[in-house]
């Protein structure tokens, strides 16, 4: 079903001080890149808010800027050429592009010029997650006096879809950011434990984790992944001790007492 993206990116983030939403990172690429990378198959992607370097993305501002999201859309409408349209927010970590197949499919099912949006786990619409048609959305819009997004959307919606995985989940607060993070992280554990044939049920990551931390701060950065590394080789050797963990983040708390005492011997 052909579909062009908007996606807002915008806005004040005030429950993050004022950041750069859209533009902090989980997972080695900022938030909306994980949002444009979700409606790849989208025949234009509008994002509404600041010009960043993404390749292949139209960008649009809304009158007045951080007037809010109806504005917003509004101003990702006047790019939209397709008949139906995705729209999601900026700061969507979880969404994937089999997600938005799925919600392009309830549509699909449909039958109606009427849209779908996403609910989350509690049963409650995500009016930043969905697909609408182009035409009567924007009719609806021309014609609409407010500036709620469910007051604009709601009678439009002709599916409310529950979606696997979490992708209606957004970063709104700095927990939210961390939470996303951890789960990147969570899934990379798995992932290379497959790789390396190791059950991640023996990886202690919380562990290695606070070692790395008091290598990189108390030592060098590039001391961090090479400890890691040399604990696992001597964890496979046999020869690491069972406190080995604990001795390493203690030699590196006192590494500045350790090299002046190396530097002396002799």
């Amino acid at each position: 079903m052909p579909f062009d993206a908007v996606i807002l990116a915008g806005g004040e983030a005030r429950r993050l001080g004022g950041a750069d939403k859209p533009g902090l990172t989980v997972g080695g690429r900022s938030l909306v890149e994980h949002v444009v990378a979700a409606v790849s198959g989208a025949g234009r992607t509008v994002v509404v808010g600041p010009e960043r370097s993404i390749p292949g993305v139209v960008f649009a501002r809304e009158d007045p800027p951080k007037g809010g999201p109806v504005p917003a859309l509004a101003a990702g409408l006047n790019e939209v050429t397709a008949p139906w349209v995705v729209l999601l927010a900026g700061d969507l970590p979880f969404m994937t592009a089999t997600h938005v197949t799925a919600l392009l499919d309830a549509a699909a099912g449909a039958q109606t010029a009427r849209g779908v949006v996403m609910v989350d786990d509690g049963g409650r619409e995500q009016w930043l997650a969905g697909v609408w048609p182009a035409a009567p959305l924007k009719a609806a819009l021309a014609a609409y006096p407010g500036r709620s997004l469910k007051g604009l959307l709601g009678p439009l919606v002709a599916v409310r879809l529950a979606l696997p995985g979490r992708p209606w989940f957004d970063c709104d607060t700095m927990d939210d950011l961390e939470e996303a993070r951890m789960n990147v992280l969570n899934e990379w554990t798995v992932l290379a434990c497959k790789e390396l044939g190791i059950d991640p049920a023996r990886v202690d990551r919380d562990l290695i984790l606070d070692l790395t931390k008091e290598v990189a701060h108390g030592v060098a950065r590039p001391a961090a992944p090479l400890t890691a590394y040399l604990l696992g080789l001597a964890q496979g050797a046999g020869t690491a001790p069972d406190d080995a963990v604990a001795k390493l983040i203690t030699l590196a708390k006192n590494w500045g007492q350790a090299t002046a005492e190396t530097l002396t011997d002799g």
